[in-house]
């Protein structure tokens, strides 16, 4: 078995500063495993906190960042997990979601979580066909 840990500009560096010992994206086997990816800039480090949208946004685009690194992209997603703080925002998130995930949507797991570490409302993982 061939495995191979994904470097993700700027993501793999602000998750390292943070002290989290994980790899952003792992591929093993034809297929590229996402880590839970909280909206995090890419470029500054911070935490994306504001509005529910924008760090829904944030994070699609984190892990549409680390499936291009790893070689793949949003349309090979086969499953997502999504954590997010409170079900109340269901309704909000399908909507956004729906513009990344139009065509043929993966298989998707929604979970609402009591409370996390970091200062964000959502986190989102996947796993895509490399």
């Amino acid at each position: 078995m061939s495995i191979e840990k994904i470097h993700v500009p700027g993501l793999s560096e602000a998750i390292a500063k943070r002290g989290v010992p994980l790899t952003v994206a792992t591929k093993a086997n034809g297929f590229v495993f996402v880590s839970g990816l909280p909206p995090i800039d890419p470029v500054t480090g911070a935490m994306v906190n504001t509005t529910l949208e924008a760090q829904l946004r944030r994070s699609i685009d984190n892990l549409q960042l680390a499936l291009q690194c790893a070689g793949t992209s949003l349309d090979k997603v086969v499953m997502v997990t999504l954590y997010i703080t409170n079900s109340g925002y269901f309704d909000q998130i399908n909507r956004i979601y729906r513009e990344y995930f139009s065509d043929m949507p993966p298989a998707r797991t929604c979970i609402a979580i009591a409370s996390w570490p970091f200062e964000a409302d959502i986190e989102i993982e996947a796993i895509a066909v490399a």
